[in-house]
């Protein structure tokens, strides 16, 4: 409810020249009452199997392509969520924040009660998420409008793929599941030369390719500078296009010498680490490292498109398998609800859970592109963990390995003890740290927390963890527990 089905399926059906078809508007037509009538009159048992047998119908007529606009509960039907097989299903991501500010005052028979409309809302999204082969992230009423060359691509091609519609300021983009990018006359390919071993072989064989030095400690304004002498010596232009295939680094690397080589230059970004698939390839966030702080270099350039294959996940050694589940817990306490669920019991990292991270990711940055609010919550145990990382030279930990350590700490400053308990046993099974290093200094660590890049103020701010899918962000925290906080990671 309130996810806009009507308006969009009204918009994609002017652009293709045809009807839209509306189950609600049906089934009112049919009854001569409105939805709220027939659940008053009948109850709800009998509007359920009205809708089964008009939505069944509906998608039995549409013509190819044509728009249908499904009510929030119709793929509550195993009927109606077996005939979708043959369709291409669009999910409207929308939060229920969202969907409760429209629907509120609309009449609908199961919006009348705030915790309710929740809970229902909460107890669905397992349901859409499995029948969906498409997600729009919530953004402007337009975005569905945008992502119709991308659909329509989707619905052509292989049924395993799937497709996630990205929406910022600053630019859609799609991310596809399951395919490889064509590669174009101008395109060149940017990797680190541990990649470029294990995962890429004979894919584009033909599309020259730059490599640096895998690992953190490449990250720096020298190796892009020879990246951009690179691309400037094979004569690109702002036209040419860098394919990204990489983990964090690679992506973080590529993007900002796409960002800024002729100022600006089309990025596709292949990830090929956990850390990537699950939350640096997305958000257009880039940038290279300084001596004094992780990432003070960069720019906001939102790729071109994304391209996750979970398969290329199997040439991870087992440590960097481990260092990536950092990040996936860090988005399930974000996200709370179905995915925290399902990490917490310790399931492993499949692509339902790869595609749940980054739907977690996509919504929150079309909330907010560049860090104004929202978009901070990401930054859940960072700020321990880049300092960990900025004292430690990068040479130490890997990033999801300090980001684990700043996973604890920033629980333990939540004043969440339990759950703190919980994660520390989900890191620690996953072979991740829970300790810190007993040859670094605290205190430094906490004293690094202040050259964060999100201090704009006399304080660095922090995001603490409420519950499971509420998290704050801009908090402030004393200098004393912030350092006990982080010697407690050495008891």
């Amino acid at each position: 409810m309130g996810a806009g089905k009507t308006s969009a399926a009204r918009d994609v059906a002017a652009r293709l020249g045809t009807e839209p078809l509306d189950a609600d508007a049906e089934i009112e037509l049919r009854a001569g009452a409105s939805i709220g009538e027939i659940f008053a009159r009948d109850g709800e048992p009998a509007f359920r199997e009205l809708e089964e047998r008009v939505v069944l119908e509906l998608l039995d007529r549409a013509s190819d392509g044509q728009p249908v606009a499904l009510g929030g509960g119709a793929v509550l039907s195993e009927r109606v969520r077996e005939a979708l097989r043959a369709h291409t299903v669009v999910l409207l991501e929308v939060s229920h924040a969202t969907a409760w500010q429209r629907a509120q005052h609309s009449g609908r028979p199961l919006a009348h009660d705030r915790d309710a409309f929740e809970a229902l809302w909460a107890s669905r999204q397992a349901v859409y998420a499995d029948v969906a082969d498409a997600f729009i992230a919530e953004g402007d009423r337009q975005a569905v409008v945008r992502a119709l060359p991308a659909l329509q691509q989707l619905a052509a091609g292989e049924p395993a793929v799937r497709l996630a519609w990205a929406t910022s300021a600053g630019g859609d983009y799609p991310v596809w599941f399951g395919t490889w990018p064509d590669a174009g006359s101008q395109d060149v390919l940017i990797s680190d030369d541990r990649v470029a071993g294990a995962v890429l072989g004979d894919w584009l064989a033909e599309t020259p390719r730059l490599t640096f030095a895998a690992g953190e400690e490449s990250k720096t304004l020298a190796t892009a500078e020879g990246l951009w002498r690179a691309l400037a010596s094979r004569g690109a232009t702002r036209r040419s296009r860098i394919i990204a295939v990489g983990g964090g680094v690679v992506g973080d690397m590529a993007g900002f010498v796409a960002a800024s080589y002729q100022r600006g230059m089309p990025v596709v970004h292949v990830p090929t680490t956990i850390v990537a698939q699950v939350d640096s390839a997305y958000g257009g966030k880039t940038g290279v490292d300084l001596p004094e702080g992780k990432n003070y270099v960069g720019a906001y350039h939102q790729p071109e498109a994304v391209h996750v294959l979970h398969d290329v996940l199997a040439t991870l050694p087992e440590e960097e398998r481990a260092a990536g589940y950092a990040e996936v817990v860090k988005t399930a306490l974000i996200a709370g609800g179905p995915l925290w669920e399902r990490v917490r019991s310790g399931a492993p990292v499949d692509e339902d859970v790869v595609l749940a991270c980054a739907r977690t990711k996509l919504g929150v940055v079309a909330a907010d592109e560049r860090d104004g609010g929202l978009r901070q919550v990401l930054n859940l145990g960072h700020t321990v963990g880049h300092a960990i990382e900025t004292e430690t030279r990068y040479a130490r930990y890997r990033h999801g390995e300090a980001v684990s350590l700043g996973l604890l700490a920033a629980l333990r400053l939540s004043g969440q003890d339990e759950l703190r308990g919980e994660v520390r046993t989900l890191l620690a099974a996953a072979g991740l740290p829970t300790e810190l290093d007993p040859a670094i200094d605290p205190s430094a660590v906490a004293a690094a927390t202040r050259a964060d890049k999100k201090r704009v103020g006399e304080d660095t701010p922090f995001v603490l963890v409420r519950a499971p899918g509420d998290v704050v962000f801009g908090q402030h925290v004393a200098a004393a527990d912030l350092l006990a906080s982080v010697q407690e990671l050495q008891r």
